[in-house]
């Protein structure tokens, strides 16, 4: 039964929830622009999410850190404009919640008016309590994100697997159902050993959401340019390939290149 919402015309976190009571996995891809997510919602996609890896992925930044507010909200906006049947889910980037609940209520309040994204997502547990309680006063739906943040990769000083010990393990779990307590939707679990993920999973009642976690967490999120094999020079043990359209691109603009060079580009047929 790998589809068991095929019904549904229009995800939500209730469609989420009978998705993990149900059995059904949840399949989760980011998007950045207007026509990769029109791409996206020809499918079956059940969750899409603006990531604030839009960073790297279109601003070419070692980091997470330096993307703005603004940004998020711009990409979040060209997405949602393509989206119909998926969820969007927009990351709130560093610097808009962490230690101040206001400015947090604030950020997140700007991402949904402005973009109309469905939710927001946000890093950390127990430490960003106060900002994810503020913001679900106000109705907006929020995402947690455990395991390996990227946004404190300052801290942590390298992308390694996170809580393979005992005591960060405990941690996570106990962060896990803070996050539950406080009324998040759903969580993500980035690059936490494949039992740790499982154990989390089932001790929720929401939905988790893995990457880098091993096969039993109620879904699976990838960034969509790295399964396309579009930024070659990531590639995680957890990433699978889904196609090779990077070098495709190169081979089509080399031919153009080509084409133009040597005046077969335009053709009789290509002018008016």
């Amino acid at each position: 039964m790998p589809y068991l919402q095929t019904e549904v015309t229009k995800v939500t976190t209730h469609v989420l929830q009978n998705m993990k009571r149900q059995g059904e996995k949840i399949a989760m891809l980011t998007a950045y622009d207007y026509s990769m997510a029109r791409l996206l919602d020809r499918t079956k996609i059940d969750v899409v999410l603006v990531g604030d890896s839009a960073a790297n992925v279109m601003d070419g930044y070692q980091t997470t850190l330096p993307i703005t507010l603004d940004e998020m909200i711009f990409y979040g906006a060209s997405v949602v404009r393509a989206i119909k049947r998926a969820l969007v889910v927009v990351d709130m980037p560093f610097g808009t919640y962490q230690g101040n609940s206001k400015l947090a209520l604030a950020s997140a309040i700007r991402i949904m008016k402005e973009t109309g994204a469905d939710a927001v997502k946000l890093e950390g547990g127990e430490e960003v309590l106060e900002s994810i309680s503020r913001i679900l006063t106000a109705g907006i739906p929020v995402m947690g994100h455990l395991g390996l943040t990227p946004q404190s990769i300052n801290k942590f000083g390298t992308y390694a697997v996170r809580a393979t010990d005992q005591q960060e393990a405990s941690r996570l779990l106990h962060d896990a159902q803070v996050l539950q307590q406080a009324g998040c939707f759903a969580v993500v679990l980035e690059k936490i050993p494949a039992a740790l993920a499982q154990q989390a999973t089932q001790q929720l009642t929401i939905p988790t959401i893995g990457i880098g976690a091993g096969p039993h967490t109620d879904g699976q999120v990838l960034v969509l340019q790295d399964m396309l094999g579009i930024t070659q020079q990531f590639q995680p043990r957890y990433l699978r390939l889904y196609g090779n359209f990077g070098e495709e691109i190169s081979r089509a603009v080399c031919q153009y290149v080509s084409d133009v060079k040597q005046q077969q580009f335009p053709n009789e047929k290509e002018q008016y």
